[in-house]
């Protein structure tokens, strides 16, 4: 039996590292590939840590336990004891890594499409960085061919630590009288959650838990999953109502009337409510989280989680509190924190929990979620895509208007307004002579085009969003 090396087989696979971790399609997958990226994540490690166990966990996906087998069993192949998670959500995974001061991996395509999926890869201390992404691409680890792929057996203690990490917060049930919808569907969370929100005081009603896998995406949430929302609230007079992508580490929370909140501005409600100083935020956030004037240090990044906790470590030096959250609403906590006069340890991963918790603890009898919003947002954003867009395509449009934004603007069918600003962070965000904002950017995990908006009302914004990729289609 011949032997591979891992650059080799990566290589030839024709999967790529996204805004966070490695994605490709379920094909491309194979029990070699799913191998050669464990042995090679594990050879980055080595002279920085030391350890003989990795822990692994998966999402609801039908191609995610074979993918699980065959990362632990290359990783058996090389003397790795593994504990497998089953499935649960990624920052349950994350978590528990960390506390035992251990690698892990978590198999999970997120939101992408069906046809998908990947790996997350962290080390004892949190996510790999884009450094890190190189180092397991251009290793030569050498391995056999995988022939045989054992079962696994189901540890239980990560979701339960998770759970507890919350639960243990409050000393009353601070959530009495309070009624949350959560919306199941393939969350890899979905055991965890009702179980915590009655813990701690809440009535609970699960909502459509799905055999099938649905790969919700909080930045764009469905026309169908905004209708159901308002049903919902309608038939059961839900105070709020909870849901995460399929990894369970971006959250989808709806106010009281049934209207999802936008991500960042859920970020800003619990930024607010932990009393953060220093945020690291992507460029594609709101800008009314500037404009609360409730941070001493907001720094913006590329879009992606790496890039977010890439800023954590300069931030803490000058500040006590930090944290980061995206426009997805996965909120990171860089540092540890008080709550309730006890100490909740740093995170430095998307969380869905987190930020759903501090939202509702900001609420009371005079102040509904809708309430806290509106208080909070000086600026509307909206978002959507173009799926099945070419990746080479939204990189070519954005190369071949960065220098003349003013021309794309005319194409998008703003004749009347002018560019006054332009940023190229990630992707193209143009700032308009009436201050709307139009950003065009490819997703880094699937051939999407994405457009996020910002202008002066949801209704504006919306509708910008709608104009602009309708023109993208036929440029």
């Amino acid at each position: 039996m011949s032997t591979l090396q891992a650059n080799t087989v990566l290589e030839n696979s024709g999967i790529a590292f996204g805004t966070s971790g490695a994605r490709g399609l379920v094909e491309q997958f194979t029990p070699d590939v799913c191998a050669a990226f464990s042995l090679a994540f594990i050879d980055t490690l080595k002279g920085q840590f030391t350890f003989d166990c990795l822990a692994i966990a998966i999402d609801n996906r039908p191609s995610s336990y074979a993918m699980a087998q065959a990362c632990s069993a290359a990783l058996k192949q090389q003397g790795i004891e593994i504990i497998y998670y089953g499935v649960i959500p990624t920052p349950a995974l994350a978590y528990a890594a960390m506390e035992r001061n251990i690698p892990c991996i978590m198999v999970t395509g997120s939101h992408i499409p069906f046809d998908r999926n990947g790996l997350k890869f962290y080390r004892p201390d949190g996510e790999i960085s884009k450094s890190d992404e190189l180092s397991i691409l251009k290793s030569e680890a050498a391995f056999e061919p995988l022939d045989t792929l054992d079962e696994l057996e189901v540890s239980s203690e990560a979701g339960e630590e998770y759970v507890l990490r919350y639960s243990s917060l409050f000393d009353q049930p601070f959530l009495t009288g309070k009624h949350i919808g959560i919306y199941e569907h393939s969350s890899a969370g979905r055991d965890l959650y009702q179980a915590l929100f009655e813990e701690l005081g809440a009535k609970v009603t699960s909502l459509e838990r799905s055999d099938e896998f649905v790969p919700i995406d909080t930045e764009a949430v469905s026309e169908e999953d905004q209708l159901k929302a308002i049903n919902w609230s309608k038939e059961y007079g839900f105070d709020a109502i909870y849901s995460t992508d399929g990894d369970g580490d971006r959250p989808l929370i709806a106010d009281e009337k049934g209207v999802w909140l936008r991500g960042d501005i859920l970020g800003l409600l619990c930024a607010k409510q932990l009393n953060v100083e220093a945020l690291s935020i992507p460029v594609n956030s709101n800008t009314s989280i500037e404009l609360s004037n409730a941070f001493k240090k907001i720094e913006r990044t590329r879009i992606g989680s790496p890039y977010v906790i890439a800023e954590f470590e300069g931030l803490s030096k000058s500040y006590k509190s930090v944290a980061g959250f995206e426009a997805n609403g996965g909120f990171l906590l860089g540092t540890d924190t008080s709550i309730n006069g006890k100490v909740l340890k740093a995170l430095p991963t998307r969380d869905a929990l987190l930020p759903a918790i501090m939202l509702l603890a900001g609420t009371t009898d005079n102040k509904t979620i809708s309430d806290l919003v509106k208080d909070c947002t000086k600026r509307f954003s909206a978002s959507d895509r173009i799926k099945n867009f070419a990746t080479a395509k939204s990189k070519q449009l954005i190369e071949t208007y960065a220098e003349d934004a003013s021309a794309l603007i005319k194409l998008l069918g703003f004749a009347d307004l002018t560019v006054t600003s332009i940023d190229v962070t990630d992707g193209l965000r143009m700032t308009l002579s009436d201050n709307d904002v139009i950003h065009l950017r490819p997703s880094g995990n699937a051939p999407e085009l994405r457009c996020y908006a910002e202008s002066t009302s949801d209704e504006k914004a919306k509708q910008l969003v709608v104009q602009v990729l309708g023109k993208v289609v036929i440029l």
